[in-house]
């Protein structure tokens, strides 16, 4: 039993010492979070994406993109099997217990999204309503929590949400405010709508495992980005208009 214990730890620091003693940085970045991180053509794209390519840019650092399931993430950066997390991460003090977090990078909440000929204009009216979600978000937490009289569905990523909406199996689907509107706007095909007001406010910010050496000159990326207009210009690519416009 003893050396089975060995082999196992000796296994466990080799996954450990992976990813930090590749020469590529190892990113992981959940591909289905429009217009955050997503594949186009072929390709990843999204505001993180070009902001993270930036920020590697300022540092000289060669990395590579991971695609993982959302649910995955957090437990990649405990055990050290990837190097930094781009996938909208809400920073909450649960969280920030097992892995550090940048600076803030994104204010964002959650936003409803109904059928346009719904009657259900704010959270008020959920009340006996079926509601999708994306399980292991704070989207889904949140709702957990305040919506007792709503019958929760989670789903395991956001798009079988959206289609539990568009097919008429749930009343609802919440997610962050940036990938509902997005939604809304490109493939909603006018048959949905945001309803009520943003809740839970929230920032979103670049993960590392615990004591991660990175995330120094990440923060001074980010705040150069801004003070020289970069990180305007990404903004504005995605979102169409610049912050606070």
């Amino acid at each position: 039993m003893k050396q089975l214990l060995t082999l196992s730890a000796l296994g466990l620091s080799l996954v450990v010492a992976s990813a930090a003693t590749a020469d590529k940085l190892i990113v992981a970045t959940d591909t289905a979070f429009v217009p955050f991180e997503f594949m186009q053509d072929g390709e990843y794209v999204g505001f993180d994406i070009d902001m993270w390519a930036a920020i590697a840019e300022d540092n000289d650092w060669d990395y590579e993109l991971r695609p993982m399931d959302f649910s995955g993430i957090i437990p990649a950066l405990q055990t050290n099997q990837v190097d930094v997390a781009l996938a909208g991460i809400t920073i909450r003090e649960d969280r920030a217990e097992v892995i550090d977090f940048s600076d803030g990078y994104y204010d964002s909440g959650f936003t409803l999204m109904v059928p346009v000929d719904s009657e259900i204009e704010t959270t008020d009216d959920l009340a006996g309503k079926r509601i999708a979600l994306r399980m292991g978000t704070s989207a889904a937490d949140y709702a957990q929590e305040h919506f007792s009289e709503t019958e929760l569905r989670l789903l395991p990523n956001i798009d079988n949400a959206y289609l539990e909406l568009r097919s008429g199996r749930v009343d609802a689907a919440m997610h962050d405010t940036p990938n509902v509107l997005y939604y809304i706007a490109t493939a909603g095909d006018g048959e949905v709508k945001a309803v009520g007001e943003q809740m839970m406010a929230h920032e979103y910010g670049i993960g590392f495992p615990k004591g991660s050496e990175l995330v120094e000159d990440v923060n001074t990326s980010l705040a150069a980005m801004r003070n020289d207009g970069r990180y305007d210009e990404i903004y504005e690519k995605w979102f169409g208009s610049r912050p606070g416009e």
